[in-house]
């Protein structure tokens, strides 16, 4: 019950990224749940994989090249979800900088006991 209240917050988060970036569009709320589960899986399968294969770039940036990570899953997230638009790099960038501030919140938010 847990995962599914965390997952219908990270959709609500993605759909308050709109009112901060107004390039990026969120259609429905559909297109936001469908949206946070990929970026879920991404974030649990692809993403450490591009993490290892990066990891010397990784290193000679102090782990600022994560940023960048972030910001191509994010951006091919948007890429496969119909009602999800994010139209160029810098723009997935800020967008999954907020996504990722907003989702620490409700983790921070869920995981007091």
């Amino acid at each position: 019950m847990k995962l599914v209240f965390r997952w219908a917050l990270n959709a609500v988060a993605l759909m308050l990224i709109p009112e901060l970036l107004s390039k990026i569009q969120v259609e429905s709320y559909t297109a936001a749940l469908i949206s946070a589960v990929l970026l879920g899986f991404v974030n649990a399968i692809i993403r450490p994989l591009l993490i290892l294969i990066t990891l010397p770039i990784t290193i000679l940036t102090l782990g600022l090249f994560t940023l960048v990570i972030n910001a191509l899953m994010f951006w091919l997230v948007s890429e496969l979800v119909r009602g999800f638009v994010v139209p160029d790099f810098w723009t997935a960038f800020w967008g999954a900088l907020i996504y990722s501030v907003l989702t620490w919140m409700v983790s921070l938010a869920l995981d007091r006991d």
